[in-house]
């Protein structure tokens, strides 16, 4: 038997899965990583721009990780008291308020505290929506719907940079636009309120812990693409800005790294449901993370070779969140994948924590250059830890 072509897995797709609960869903967290992508390079650039050390300007971006790790254990009960979507809106609200709050607050100490308030607001919205998504997506198709999540994400994420390009870091205009696109994602997940997935209301909520370890070749994977992924958002930029880029080409290379995850979440999805095991994908992703790290450092003088260098770097790790989530989706269903969910995540936001600041003190120790040696390192840890997996875990 022939397996099913693209064409016909969308056919399956529409015919199977719950369709307004996904889009409704996946247009929420698209114009919320709008958002998020626009303020990373904005908050790191404006902290360069006032001499801020890359490791203030790194601990800053971890602050997000630490936020997310304190405020997960408490989204799932939330969600089962006030429900989904309430506690989206709530959460949506808040964390446009708070963006605007970096404009109105300069000092260091209240960024510190913006910075939590408004990640602990944005990883409610993460966790809520790829619940929904998940829980939506049929078996047969979970790897095509993740990676047309991934696709539509790595779109609101590369739309962030380009949109910095254009208004630039001066003023309350990108602090403005990005507050707007947060509340823009109100409507969708308004308009599919009455399809939410719901919780059971019975019972006590079984703690978040545990699911780290249910899965983990899926949280490890979570892990380190949080913090290759935080790294890139906060200290690209200065890595870019110390080789002599203007900023306008730091915001558009940034663009040119989502622009990459844009073009692969649907091939590695599609490719994730017809390979025997995700983890092998997964490891593939990882080891072109590690090249690709160190690549940047040998092109980073020729700026056509450094776009392609990103874009096709970006692309392909791209796919360790949404195969991994996939790969968790596939394990698990209803609290206990609303659970694994937020694990998943917080996995997510431990990588999101360390690596700026890791990658940060690299950069003030060695030297720009530290920049690629950090990335490589993160991504060469999860071939070991792969390796590890073949020989001891059976997850």
């Amino acid at each position: 038997m022939t397996a099913p072509s693209v064409t016909t897995r969308f056919q399956i797709l529409l015919k199977e899965a719950d369709v307004v609960s996904i889009a409704a869903a996946i247009a929420t967290i698209a114009a919320v990583g709008a958002a998020l992508s626009l303020s990373g390079p904005l908050l790191s650039l404006l902290m360069e721009q006032r001499g801020v050390s890359s490791s203030m300007n790194g601990a800053n971006t971890a602050v997000a990780g630490l936020a997310a790790i304190v405020m997960i254990p408490f989204i799932t009960p939330m969600a089962r008291r006030f429900g989904v979507v309430n506690t989206l809106s709530l959460m949506i609200i808040l964390t446009a308020a708070f963006l605007l709050g970096f404009y109105f607050f300069e000092s260091m100490p209240a960024w510190f505290v913006l910075r939590f308030a408004f990640s602990s607001a944005l990883v409610t919205v993460f966790v809520l929506s790829e619940f929904w998504i998940n829980s939506a997506a049929p078996d047969a198709s979970r790897g095509l719907i993740l990676g047309i999540y991934g696709t539509v994400l790595a779109l609101g994420f590369a739309a962030g940079p380009g949109i910095l390009a254009l208004v630039g870091t001066a003023g309350i205009l990108p602090f403005a636009i990005g507050g707007l696109l947060i509340l823009f994602s109100l409507g969708p997940a308004m308009y599919a309120r009455k399809r939410q997935p719901v919780m059971d209301e019975t019972g006590k909520t079984p703690s978040v812990l545990p699911y780290l370890f249910l899965v983990p070749t899926a949280t490890m994977s979570a892990f380190v693409f949080g913090l290759a992924e935080q790294s890139d958002l906060a200290l690209f930029p200065v890595f870019a800005t110390r080789y002599g880029y203007e900023e306008t080409s730091v915001a558009l290379y940034v663009t040119v790294l989502a622009l990459g995850h844009l073009v692969f979440q649907i091939p590695l999805g599609i490719l994730s449901d017809k390979v025997k095991d995700r983890r092998n994908l997964m490891l593939g992703c990882a080891f072109v993370g590690a090249i690709g790290a160190l690549m940047l450092l040998v092109v980073v003088n020729y700026a056509w070779m450094l776009a392609l260098c990103i874009f096709l770097w970006g692309g392909v790790t791209g796919g360790m969140y949404t195969v991994g989530l996939a790969h968790l989706g596939s394990r698990l269903t209803g609290t206990n994948l609303a659970q694994a969910n937020a694990a998943f995540i917080m996995a997510y936001a431990v990588g999101m924590m360390v690596g700026p600041v890791y990658t940060g003190v690299a950069m003030d120790l060695i030297g720009t250059d530290g920049f690629g040696w950090a990335i490589f390192t993160c991504f060469a840890l999860y071939v070991a830890v792969h390796a590890l997996r073949v020989t001891i875990w059976r997850d």
